[in-house]
């Protein structure tokens, strides 16, 4: 077990793809520090195997969630400096380019618990809404907060504030792809 509660599964892209790889990687002894800039390839996953999030297009397309409004490319961040979620941020110190991991991270560790009290029932009015929304449908609220309606009359709405992975173990296949310096 890892700290912060994440578990790590390590492999390289070395093992996966022959030894010139894996040498490249044995030779960059250049790993992630607190502070750098970082670019990753990720695929999250919930518990049950489903795909929520990829930055790769061909796992996007694989799994039939491909979104042409999107641009599939690595994620920029400064490791541990809490740009990303804390499984995340943590987990890339002391990667080597290349190197994958794949990341068990709890929902505290993403998040965040899902919380009853952010499921409120608001009049239409105040939200500025004319005809009830439908159940299941996102809007986005006069305070800009996008949110899902679990249900509505011909007056009111009830909302889920909560984050839509809130409450959720997150299965993250990472891959450090650079170091940018």
């Amino acid at each position: 077990m890892q700290p912060f509660g994440i578990h790590e599964d390590f492999k390289t892209t070395g093992l996966l793809k022959g030894n010139a790889q894996e040498k490249r990687i044995m030779e960059n002894s250049r790993t992630v520090k607190k502070g750098d800039y970082v670019l990753i390839d990720y695929t999250g996953k919930l518990e049950g195997g489903t795909l929520f999030d990829t930055t790769l297009k061909k796992k996007a397309l694989e799994a039939g969630v491909y979104d042409k409004e999107k641009e599939y490319r690595p994620l920029f961040f400064r490791a541990d400096t809490c740009q990303v979620i804390k499984g995340i941020d943590r987990s890339v110190l002391g990667m080597k380019e290349g190197e994958e991991k794949t990341l068990i991270i709890p929902p505290h560790e993403a998040y965040g618990e899902y919380k009853n009290y952010l499921v409120q029932k608001i009049p239409l009015a105040r939200l500025e809404l004319q005809t009830p929304p439908r159940p299941g449908m996102k809007i986005i609220t006069p305070g800009g907060r996008d949110v899902k309606v679990l249900n509505s009359t011909e007056t009111s709405a009830t909302l889920d504030f909560n984050h839509e992975l809130a409450g959720k173990t997150l299965i993250l296949e990472i891959k450090l792809v650079s170091i940018v310096k």
